[in-house]
């Protein structure tokens, strides 16, 4: 994005260079909705990407959106949090020009042809052609307010300036003792106001002259500013309703309402981490296998899914993103520990992640009996279970169970090394022959076999084959009644026949 750093040096600097150059009336008078409409037509027949970095919309949310500013609307996007709203509007800023010339000094943009304030239009009275020009780049061309219950007409709008008024002795009638608010500053660009509905009624209803007849009245004062500004919400579903917090007359004059929604596959959601999770910088090589990505998306998936958790807040995407960081961090912090040079995360690392997953969901009831860690620690067996069965649902682990219930017991702990936690598991008949389905390279290290065993391990234990205390020593499962076999045996039926279904729609 261009910054004041990287402005070309040929541009006008005076409004007499500017008459006489390029920029033609026609050019700089061009309003934003028109401006936004006209590069996105272009970037669509150049085949360019739209809102580059945002994964998952591409057949949903974002032809939605284009329509949207091909009708020069008002728009508003509907979703839960961490539904990539901020970053699609934000986003819209790649359709502004590289760069556009305002009058230098003017608070609220003036455009050097059709200037709106007392103070641009004095200066040009005085200076002419001499008139200073300065310019504007996207970035500076995009205001964000988040909406609080306490934020004023002052704030949005303007008010009386007294002090201004003081210095500049004009009576306090006068257009030169404003302060203008966050709108007109945002003249000749895009505003963006998150949480709409959290905006106080009375500041909603402020907002209804710019939104119908495009100009706001500061104060009472007798002058109108017709501003150019292009305006975007977003909001939460359950907020933006007649029984909400919304007031239905600003709800009419937003153009469209486009629906967000969460990612739709592991595939996308592995993409969105990946993009979004710090790079790690260390002297370790880090190696992530699938199964820990897929696992780890597939935490968010589950929590969004299980009943103990607020469906009305939702699970973000944050979640996987903040789990993965953990997730790796663990990682390399055991391997400098045992002075390994490759960190390979393993699924005991995810349990260690819980401070990165308990803030991030809401549970139904704030009385949950058994608390949020055990909430979590369910809801991260589960994940494990489905990623477990994309991998070894045909697999036979008779021969692994057999080697517990003989007595055979093993403890994956982070204070030995890789090679120590190996050599316990290759005590493990048939362990290391079942690991083929994670394709594994043959001179695999001993990070990546004890990563890999684990995890075959933890997909026994969810599917009660095997057992497991919170100290992660894996042993024989517990004795179970004929009854609850046949219902174990049950659940694995539904589980596999379930991610057979999921990966047919493609939702692996």
């Amino acid at each position: 994005m261009a910054n004041k750093h990287s402005l070309p040096s040929d541009l006008p600097q005076t409004l007499g260079e500017l008459r006489t150059s390029e920029w033609t009336f026609e050019r700089v008078t061009r309003s934003v909705k028109d401006e936004l409409r006209e590069n996105l037509i272009a970037k669509l027949r150049a085949k360019e990407t739209i809102f580059p970095g945002v994964v998952g919309y591409e057949d949903t949310v974002i032809p939605q959106i284009v329509n949207a500013v091909l009708s020069r609307h008002n728009f508003i996007l509907l979703g839960l949090r961490g539904q990539a709203k901020s970053r699609i509007l934000r986003g819209l800023t790649t359709l502004l020009d590289a760069v556009v010339p305002y009058i230098a000094g003017s608070e609220i943009r003036d455009n050097p042809y059709k200037p709106l304030s007392q103070y641009s239009r004095d200066l040009i009275a005085a200076k002419g052609d001499a008139t200073p020009i300065a310019w504007l780049t996207p970035d500076e061309r995009y205001v964000e307010k988040l909406a609080t219950p306490d934020v004023t007409v002052a704030d949005l709008i303007g008010d009386v300036d007294p002090i201004k008024a003081a210095r500049s002795g004009e009576q306090l009638s006068s257009e030169l003792t404003m302060h203008y608010g966050l709108l007109p500053r945002a003249n000749r660009g895009i505003f963006a106001i998150n949480e709409a509905p959290d905006l106080a009624g009375k500041i909603q209803v402020a907002l209804f002259n710019i939104m119908q007849e495009g100009d706001v009245q500061i104060k009472g004062y007798p002058v109108r500013l017709q501003l150019d500004v292009a305006i975007t919400f977003s909001a939460n579903p359950e907020d933006y309703t007649a029984r909400g917090k919304i007031v239905t007359p600003l709800k009419d004059r937003i153009g469209s309402e486009i629906r967000t929604h969460y990612l739709d596959s592991i595939e996308q959601a592995i993409a969105v981490t990946e993009q979004e999770a710090w790079s790690t910088r260390s002297a370790l090589d880090i190696d992530v296998p699938r199964y820990i990505r897929e696992t780890v998306e597939q935490i968010a998936f589950v929590a969004r899914e299980d009943k103990r958790v607020d469906k009305r807040s939702g699970v973000s995407q944050r979640l996987p993103i903040s789990v993965m960081e953990l997730v790796i961090s663990n990682a390399e912090r055991r391997a400098l520990t045992h002075g390994e040079t490759v960190a390979v995360p393993r699924i005991g690392d995810i349990y260690t992640s819980l401070p990165g997953i308990t803030g991030k969901i809401e549970l139904e009831y704030e009385g949950e009996m058994r608390g949020a860690d055990t909430v979590v620690r369910d809801i991260i067996l589960t994940a494990v279970k489905r990623t477990f069965d994309g991998y070894f649902a045909e697999a036979n682990t008779q021969q692994i169970e057999q080697w517990f219930n003989l007595g055979g017991t093993v403890q994956l702990s982070d204070a030995v090394s890789a090679e120590q936690s190996l050599k316990e598991l290759q005590q493990i008949q048939g362990l290391f022959d079942k690991l083929k389905p994670l394709s594994l390279e043959k001179r695999a290290g001993n990070e990546a076999l004890v990563s890999a065993a684990e995890f075959l391990l933890e997909g026994m234990t969810a599917h009660k084959r095997i057992s497991r205390n919170e100290e992660r020593s894996f042993s024989a499962s517990e004795k179970q009644t004929r009854k609850e076999r046949a219902q174990n045996f049950g659940e694995d039926l539904r589980e596999r026949d379930d991610y057979r279904n999921r990966s047919k729609r493609g939702f692996n």
